[in-house]
């Protein structure tokens, strides 16, 4: 095997690795904006999360890790659609906002 046909295996691995680490983050940042919003009483709409942004960062033990960033919308009523945002460092949520809403009992 020549090194061409190892750099593009390697590749093909890296590229298959990162996709399966981004539809892993997707699940956890998804189940964690829908226990959001149980936790909260709101309803959390479409049943998913979108990217809206990724970096490479450090953890607080100094490995690199992604930090990724979802939105999803949630409503208070049915009528409206505010935004929530999720942070994930590597695979734990570090962060979970929501817009401002009002709160109905």
């Amino acid at each position: 095997m020549d090194a061409s046909s190892l750099l593009l295996l390697f590749a093909v691995l890296a590229g298959l690795w990162f996709w399966y680490d981004s539809m892993r983050a997707f699940e956890i940042a998804r189940n964690g904006g829908k226990q959001a919003c149980m936790d909260a009483d709101v309803q959390f709409l479409d049943d998913t999360v979108a990217g809206a942004g990724m970096a490479l960062v450090r953890d607080s033990s100094g490995r690199r890790v992604w930090r990724r960033t979802y939105r999803f919308e949630f409503s208070e009523t049915g009528n409206t659609r505010l935004e929530g945002r999720l942070i994930l460092l590597g695979d734990k949520i570090e962060s979970v906002t929501l817009e401002p809403y009002q709160i109905l009992h």
